[in-house]
């Protein structure tokens, strides 16, 4: 048998393989949340997105990274949270092109001076409210920066 004839293969799952370690470096969801990570890794971010099988839309998504582009207004405050041990608040935002979605954001100062910057979009409050739940459960213990 001709090693190089698997070669193509091996190499379409070379992909897959790096994405499923990338996703492991995401933060750690709730047992119970029936997510799973899909991720894209950079030379200085790291980016989660919670995804629900079948669906294409994320049930919440996480930005790791130095510095969070992010930054909270204090009248746009929602909803008060503790995400690992961390008090936190969500705030309101909008999408110009979606004005009926419901937006939260939220920012966590990691240790190492690393910020997580978790943001979702739902279609009704039902979905607000169980997507936030449930981004209230993450971990971030083993959660990195990028390629670092």
């Amino acid at each position: 048998m001709n090693p190089l004839r698997w070669l193509p293969l091996a190499a379409l799952l070379l992909p897959f393989q790096a994405s499923a370690q990338v996703a492991s470096h995401c933060p750690e969801l709730p047992a119970d949340s029936q997510l799973a990570w899909e991720s894209m890794d950079g030379p200085d971010f790291l980016y989660c997105k919670a995804m629900r099988a079948g669906e294409s839309d994320p049930a919440f998504s996480v930005m790791l990274r130095a510095e969070a582009s992010f930054r909270p207004k204090r009248s746009l405050r929602a909803e008060e949270a503790v995400i690992d041990s961390l008090p936190v608040y969500w705030y309101r935002g909008e999408v110009a092109a979606q004005p009926d979605a419901i937006i939260r954001e939220t920012l966590l100062e990691l240790p190492n001076k690393r910020t997580a910057h978790i943001m979702l979009r739902a279609r009704s409050e039902e979905d607000r409210a169980s997507s936030q739940r449930i981004a209230e459960g993450l971990r971030f213990a083993d959660a990195r920066l990028g390629s670092n």
